[in-house]
């Protein structure tokens, strides 16, 4: 006669992930993007303005012989413009579609792994224009600042529906 073995019980723990956010700001406001959609960062650029196109569209630029379209995330966001003499934006290139799109940043900062559970819904009093492109806010986010900050997740692709 065989003996039977018992199921073994095993507890399912749950698994906390990690997404790896590259921290840019603008206007002051920190703010994060999914690395996993960034394809370059690059210093200040030529960009060349684009006839007939929205405002948050800065223009286009070279990169690497493919015209990419630069979008501003001060405009994007409504938020002031650069003062004069301020440091030209960086962009950060992300990948969507498989088009490739520049978004104009004051700065790029770290690429920070954030816990998945950390990312909390957008709270209601988010200015309405903001609460369209974010898709939440992490709390307590240590950047090169001694202080914990605010992080805005950015979700690219509401970013970038322009119109």
């Amino acid at each position: 006669m065989q003996a039977e073995l018992a199921p073994t019980h095993r507890a399912v723990a749950a698994v906390a992930t990690e997404q790896g956010v590259l921290t840019l700001t603008v206007a002051g406001q920190l703010c994060g993007v999914p690395v996993l959609s960034v394809r370059d960062i690059l210093g200040p650029q030529a960009i060349t303005p684009i006839p007939l196109a929205p405002p948050e569209v800065a223009g286009g630029l070279n990169l690497r012989g493919r015209i990419v379209t630069a979008v501003d995330l001060r405009r994007r966001l409504g938020l002031a413009a650069r003062e004069a003499g301020a440091s030209p934006p960086m962009s950060v290139v992300v990948e969507v579609g498989g088009e490739l799109y520049a978004l104009l940043a004051d700065s790029v900062g770290d690429v920070l792994a954030l816990p998945d559970i950390g990312l909390a819904p957008n709270p209601p009093t988010l200015d309405p224009l903001w609460r369209d492109v974010c898709a939440g806010i992490h709390q307590d986010v240590a950047g090169h600042a001694e202080e914990a900050r605010l992080l805005i997740m950015l979700d690219v692709e509401r970013v970038l529906d322009i119109g």
